[in-house]
């Protein structure tokens, strides 16, 4: 199966069904269906071939879920773009997996006309939103063309399924070690697959209504979409949790059955006056990754959604889902993120590649068809997370997580191998924010840690140390990262210090700076 057979086949079950509520829109599975078909024709018909990278750069949309499909039925890869990414990143992304065409806003011409400069595998511009007849001015060796235009251009016939399941389907860009992001590459199968086993332990339907406010660039909140149209059901997507009052309105009056979260939604969703006194009967079950939920958030989310099942959760791009904690086992195990999804096997090993026993810390390996094929040509990198496995021909995920399992199999985090710091479920590379630091004039020295977050998981703190003579507050700093990284890679924590600790080699020595929370809040 194919990851575009979620919406075809939905499509032929449910042609009249209502599958995506999304600003004011309310789309049945037919006309996202036929909608995706012409925008294959017309993603075909400006050179995208079978195999051929097509970024997505817009908000949680209408036109960014026919994308999705859209670009799978051309034979071809998706790429979503956080839409709050800055030039010099996006630039960095579309070069480094030669995307062929980009679908992007209008409201972005700017941005966009700058970066497609330095971007000239870029051959076509496909621009949703307000239509302005001097665009073409923007890009001048590009192929410009309205979304909206594009649909009405192209019969509804779709186009021939070249592709087979260990074909790429999209690439994930996630935050690495060396300060540039990675391509995380995951074939049909996998996504086909993290799909199949998650939809069984949360018994999905087609009775069920989603509820999404979390962005389609992060892999939690594309996979509510997969998912929702793989059972056949309805989803609710929101740009995002920006207006609580709206969502609990809007989780009442479609009477959504499934709802997921991070700790920092719902943090700020349990302080909302009178949640107590609503009648959420609708809600089946709610799910929460990134972070571990404090244990006082599970009893005021069980206590204001009573009905609903809670399932603590775990995973990484790389493979999607590791795990999950049965809602039955919560009171016995609040601190566990539970056992292996089903069609996978997780085991924990020692520095030698050993099983260790229960009670023993190791890192955390995953076996399962979900795991990613590996990072965008990047075969170093790749060989170090996907290592042989008990069998002779196959390669597992090494997660880089510290775990621990007890007898009856369940999981319990320890901590990290490497320093990428996972702040609200997004991998951050502390290097990417230390590089964006040293470009400020008058910043002498840097230094970015995750330290703990009862919320976040990890919060981010930078440590810098000023150029003599110069003079600049935590505040003016926090404006700079403020305007030149992604809204979470921002930090958290900011303290200017006169030195920072220096190994014999003369390298920053980030060990003792773990410690310490405290400091200018951002």
């Amino acid at each position: 199966m194919l990851l575009n057979h979620f919406l075809e086949k939905s499509a032929e079950k449910f042609p009249d069904k209502i599958a995506l509520v999304c600003q004011g829109e309310r789309l049945t599975y037919q006309q996202i269906n036929s909608s995706a078909n012409r925008l294959a024709s017309g993603l075909k018909d400006s050179g995208v071939e079978r195999g051929d990278r097509v970024a997505i750069f817009l908000e949680n949309s209408v036109e960014a879920v026919l994308s999705i499909f859209g670009i799978l039925k051309a034979n071809a890869v998706f790429v979503v773009i956080n839409p709050t990414t800055k030039k010099d990143k996006l630039a960095y992304i579309l070069n480094n997996c030669r995307v062929k065409a980009l679908i992007t806003g209008s409201d972005k011409l700017d941005l966009i006309q700058e970066v497609l400069q330095k971007a000239p595998s870029v051959k076509s511009v496909i621009l949703a939103g307000k239509q302005e007849s001097e665009v073409k001015m923007f890009f001048p060796d590009k192929r410009v063309s309205y979304f909206d235009k594009v649909l009405g251009s192209y019969p509804d016939n779709p186009l021939r399924n070249k592709n087979i399941d260990l074909d790429l389907a999209s690439i994930i860009y996630t935050s690495g070690t060396t300060g540039n992001p990675k391509g995380v590459m995951l074939s049909h199968l996998n996504m086909v697959s993290a799909s199949n086993s998650i939809t069984q332990y949360l018994e999905n339907t087609s009775d069920d209504v989603i509820l999404n406010v979390l962005p389609l660039s992060f892999d939690y909140g594309l996979y509510q979409i997969l998912m929702g149209f793989k059972i056949g059901g309805r989803v609710i997507l929101e740009k995002s949790f920006l207006y609580p009052y709206v969502i609990v309105d809007l989780m009442l009056k479609e009477k959504v059955t499934g709802f997921p979260g991070v700790p920092t939604i719902f943090a700020i969703l349990l302080q909302l006056e009178d949640l107590k006194k609503q009648n959420f009967d609708s809600l089946r079950y709610i799910t929460n990754t990134a972070a571990a939920l404090p244990v006082a958030f599970i009893k005021k989310i069980r206590e204001t959604f009573p009905k609903a099942k809670l399932y603590s959760m775990y995973g990484l791009t790389e493979c999607k889902r590791v795990s999950f904690l049965p809602p039955e086992e919560l009171d016995r195990r609040p601190n566990s993120i539970g056992k292996g999804m089903p069609n996978e096997e997780v085991y924990i090993v020692n520095e030698d590649g050993q099983r260790v026993s229960p009670g023993e810390v190791g890192e955390l390996v995953v076996r399962g068809s979900n795991v990613m094929l590996g990072y965008w040509e990047l075969p170093e990198e790749t060989a170090k997370v996907l290592k042989p496995g008990p069998l002779p021909w196959e390669r597992v995920l090494y997660t880089g997580d510290l775990f621990r399992m007890d007898e009856e199999g369940f999981l319990y985090f320890v901590g990290r191998k490497d320093d990428i710091i996972k702040c609200r479920g997004e991998k951050v590379s502390p290097k990417e924010i230390e590089n964006v630091l040293y470009n400020l004039e008058g910043v002498l020295e840097a230094a970015v840690v995750g330290v703990p977050d009862e919320i976040l998981g990890q919060a981010i703190k930078a440590f810098v140390v000023l150029k003599e003579g110069i003079i600049l507050s935590e505040n003016d700093i926090l404006r700079y990262c403020q305007k030149n990284l992604e809204d979470f890679m921002v930090p958290k924590y900011l303290e200017l210090v006169e030195t920072l600790p220096k190994t014999e080699s003369g390298k920053i020595r980030k060990v003792g700076l773990k410690s310490e929370k405290n400091g200018s809040v951002g």
